[in-house]
């Protein structure tokens, strides 16, 4: 049943979840858990109670949740975790912005990984689907840009390699990893999905920030570095990132690559929603190096949305989910400014400093 939860009457299935202990991964464990399925969560170190304490503590998680070691460097390691599964989602991914070595501790464990699990998956002779969260990475670094993108579009390693940009490892990588998933998969023989999320935003479960809200939140945190990345931003929900994945996982039809964006927005529209919503927070009105007038640029969740996919949330619930759980974590100050200039503000009915 596509988006269903399972009966008592049905068995439970049972799905491996690959870097579970992660952002995007213990999202997704916990909703599998909601529906009733049984969990094989995979994480480079089950040992660490730090990492996995989060994972441990999910409500429906007695008896129906198995942490696993899974690291993407090694072949094999995913064998035990996978066998007996019906399904997996691979959502691990080697992220290291500041790598000295990014071919082998970036490229190479993400080429590695995805090809590796295919290998689990066709030992275990038991998985009907393989689910593989990709990313916009791999669909729109190339030297001409689009306005909007679809998925026939595929980055440039070429353009990637000669341009060495910011983020170049991680590009690399996501397109390499999809590129050779689909071919191997295909002489596997096994059924395969990639799921093409741009910037995830939301609530969360793990005990660190998170690297896509330190991205999405820049324009709080100051940090230029990463204003680059939302300024003609795409943004989609973790919450609407998840149910996507189980809807595309559940769904008989679903095949080929799929656009999970929501939401696009240039960094000025970003900076304005932040200081209506949070004026307790100081968010600059220009942004050195970034034009005034930006065009959007979109990506198309069409094919998603025919298959019957509705997104649920807005850009308003994705910062509001985000900035109410870092400040629950003690991750994010209530406030970056004096108190005496919000009351100012909120009294004279002017549109909050920048």
């Amino acid at each position: 049943m596509v988006g269903g939860n399972h009966t008592p009457a049905s068995p439970a299935p049972t799905v491996c979840v690959t870097g579970a202990a992660g952002f995007v991964g213990s999202w997704l464990v916990m909703k599998l858990l909601q529906r009733g399925y049984i969990v094989h969560a995979t994480v480079r170190d089950p040992g660490n109670a730090q990492k996995v304490k989060h994972l441990l503590e999910l409500p429906k998680g007695e008896g129906k949740l198995k942490v696993w070691k899974g690291v993407l460097e090694e072949e094999g390691s995913f064998d035990e975790a996978i066998a007996g599964c019906e399904g997996v989602f691979h959502v691990a991914a080697a992220v290291n912005f500041a790598s000295k070595d990014p071919e082998n501790e970036v490229i190479k464990p993400a080429v590695k990984g995805i090809l590796s699990i295919i290998n689990s998956c066709a030992k275990a002779k038991t998985v009907k689907k393989l689910v593989f969260t990709s990313s916009t990475a791999a669909v729109h670094i190339k030297e001409t840009q689009q306005l909007e993108y679809d998925e026939s579009s595929w980055s440039d390693l070429d353009f990637i390699y000669a341009n060495k940009m910011g983020g170049w490892m991680y590009f690399a990588s996501k397109t390499l990893a999809e590129k050779e998933a689909w071919k191997a998969a295909k002489e596997k023989q096994i059924e395969f999905i990639s799921i093409i999320p741009p910037l995830v935003i939301g609530p969360f479960l793990i005990p660190t920030f998170p690297l896509s809200l330190v991205t999405a939140l820049s324009p709080i945190m100051g940090n230029g570095l990463h204003h680059n990345i939302i300024k003609q931003g795409k943004f989609v929900h973790l919450d609407d990132l998840c149910e996507a994945q189980i809807f595309l996982y559940q769904h008989p039809k679903a095949g080929g690559r799929f656009i999970c964006s929501s939401h696009h927005a240039t960094i000025h529209d970003v900076a304005k929603m932040i200081r209506h919503n949070w004026p307790e927070y100081y968010v600059p009105s220009e942004f050195k190096g970034i034009e005034k007038e930006l065009p959007i640029v979109s990506f198309s969740s069409k094919k998603l949305q025919e298959m019957g996919f509705q997104f649920k949330y807005t850009l308003e619930d994705m910062y509001k989910g985000a900035i109410e759980t870092l400040r629950k974590k003690g991750l994010l100050p209530y406030s970056t400014k004096e108190p005496a200039d919000i009351e100012q503000e909120q009294h004279s009915g002017k549109e909050p400093k920048s």
